[in-house]
């Protein structure tokens, strides 16, 4: 059976491909309490396996693939990543320098006292930090190396092999440490501290369950008791922005909302806002009712991308809207922030503003922040594929650095066109470009198969690896990616004076592990996290990949 399998690969390597991409991420679908592997190391484990029989596919398959992900990983960071080039940015940049520089250092003390090889002193750094394009710019850099191409595969081949060990106990280990160690160390109850975070920017009092199980977004109709007599200029004042009046009905008949509007006793109003905000409403108002018949109005959701200078470090409280409409959430990179009143707006964030068709405030709304995002889903690949050519042009350029022969290679050249491509098609959003979800799949697809690829060439070798360390590897894997959390940890908390949630937040942004965010918010109890985690993410993940081609240098002249 198996040699009839192994027999059928061999004639059609591509379904080699195909199985470890679909074995892969079934594989890394799976859950074991807080942890899940994910798509891409779940296809290299998947590919190790498979690659055990002798398959490969040629070079340049991996190649391609691995230049779209590289592109689109800078092409949807790069407008947080030059948002963050500020104060508060380069202030929170501080644990990313720490994450950076603490790696090298280890990995390069590993590499001098267990002998290690450029290959598997790269695939330690990717793994342990948990970064998976540093594979990729890693792997080219050792493509490049005045080598034997038999050699140079044996490097390539421990570049993953390494990376499969210490990405797995590298992942355990900040998954811990953030969600469950680390509060213990700073002496505080998680949960409690993000709640007052969250109270303290503004948000209502609930669990952070509710507020993700429920809309946030919603409409309430009430009949006036306990309002009457209030004017409606004096109701927005009191809703903060939150919720707005977009309809009276007196005696059957629908009133023009002006701000000097008195209600009267009986008048039926139609409340659109934040779900929390409209808890409190009956109280303000009077009694909810449910037959709606004349109250109800259609309502759209735009997204504006924040261009106005003047907005830029503003909370989102001073965000002027005309009433009835709301800010029902702000993207930051791939990530949606929680819409508090206190959250500060960043250029390039995307607004997603909710509010009624009638009139003009929307349209109004859109003018005050920045450009529409247009909903398109096309896809402009002219504009990509020159970002690519020129990526892999500028990566061809060499330069010696203390006498060591350095080159960002075809990764890091093309993650540099990306972000400046990114960047600029943000602050150009009625241009085409590249659809979020486009990009989802260029980096999903690019990168997995990149892995898949290189996973099926290292199969035979892996086990030759595993059996030479032993135990080192899963040891630095943890220590590496534990160490410079630590020290993160202490400098956040008493030099950079962070919240708890912002600074474990932050923590898992500097090692770009999402299963840390993910296992940090759940023990918050919301995403306050968030906070932190979108800033240390956008450096981390441009600074680590361009790391690849610098450790395979520094592992060179260390091992030599």
């Amino acid at each position: 059976m198996l040699d009839s399998i192994a027999s059928v690969l061999h004639q059609v390597p591509e379904l080699a491909l195909f199985l470890a991409l679909a074995l892969g991420y079934a594989v890394g679908q799976i859950r074991f309490g807080p942890i899940q592997l994910g798509g891409v190391c779940g296809t290299l484990i998947a590919a190790l396996l498979i690659g055990q029989v002798g398959i490969t596919l040629d070079a340049s398959v991996k190649n391609v693939f691995f230049m779209l992900f590289i592109f689109a990983l800078g092409y949807a960071g790069g407008p947080q990543f030059f948002a963050n080039l500020n104060a508060k940015g380069l202030r929170l940049g501080l644990l990313c320098l720490i994450e950076v520089v603490v790696v090298l250092a280890l990995v390069l003390l590993a590499t001098r006292f267990l002998g290690l090889d450029q290959g598997t002193a790269a695939g330690m750094m990717a793994g342990a930090a948990t970064e998976s394009a540093v594979v990729g710019t890693a792997t080219d850099a050792i493509s490049k190396l005045a080598l034997p191409a038999a050699r140079i595969a044996e490097l390539q081949a421990n570049v993953v092999t390494a990376y499969s060990i210490t990405y797995i106990f590298g992942l355990i280990a900040i998954v811990i440490v953030t969600s469950q160690i680390f509060p213990l160390l700073l002496r505080v109850n998680l949960r409690e501290e993000a709640d007052k975070l969250w109270e303290k920017m503004g948000g209502a009092q609930t669990d952070g369950d509710g507020v993700q199980a429920t809309p946030e977004m919603v409409g309430r109709a009430y009949r006036i008791s306990r309002g009457a007599g209030r004017r409606l200029d004096a109701l927005q004042h009191i809703f903060a922005g939150r919720a707005s009046i977009t309809r009276v009905r007196r005696h059957g008949k629908v009133l023009a909302l002006e701000p000097a509007l008195r209600l009267r006793n009986n008048d039926e109003v139609l409340v659109i806002g934040h779900r929390p905000a409209l808890v409190a409403a009956e109280a303000i108002l009077g009694e909810e009712f449910a037959d709606t018949t004349g109250l109800n109005m259609a309502v759209s959701a735009v997204e504006v991308v924040l261009q106005q200078a003047a907005l830029v470090g503003q909370p989102l409280r001073q965000l002027a809207l005309p009433a009835g409409v709301h800010v029902a959430a702000v993207i930051r990179g791939e990530h949606s922030m929680p819409p508090l009143p206190d959250l500060s707006l960043q250029r390039d964030d995307v607004l997603r503003l909710y509010g009624t068709t009638e009139g003009r405030e929307l349209n109004t709304a859109l003018a005050a922040i920045g450009k529409r995002v247009p909903t398109g889903e096309r896809s402009n690949i002219v504009y990509a594929s020159i970002g690519i050519v020129l990526g892999v042009y500028i990566g061809g350029f060499t330069a010696k650095l203390g006498g060591i022969p350095f080159s960002l290679g075809t990764g890091g050249g093309a993650l540099l066109t990306g972000l400046v491509f990114g960047w600029y098609q943000a602050r150009k959003p009625g241009m085409p470009g590249i659809p979020p979800s486009a990009l989802d799949m260029m980096k999903d697809i690019g990168l997995a198969t990149f892995i898949a690829c290189v996973g099926l060439a290292s199969g035979p070798q892996a086990i030759d690896l595993i059996r030479q360390y032993g135990l080192s590897l899963p040891l630095m894997g943890i220590l590496i990616a534990v160490i410079p959390a630590s020290l993160s940890l202490l400098v956040g908390h008493f030099f950079l004076k962070l919240e708890a949630p912002v600074l474990l937040g932050a923590i898992a942004g500097q090692q770009c592990s999402t299963p840390a965010l993910s296992a940090v918010q759940n023990a918050a109890g919301n995403s306050t996290p968030l906070l932190g985690y979108t800033i240390t993410y956008a450096i981390s993940n441009v600074v680590l990949p361009l790391l690849g081609p610098l450790i395979v240098a520094l592992a060179g002249s260390v091992h030599a």
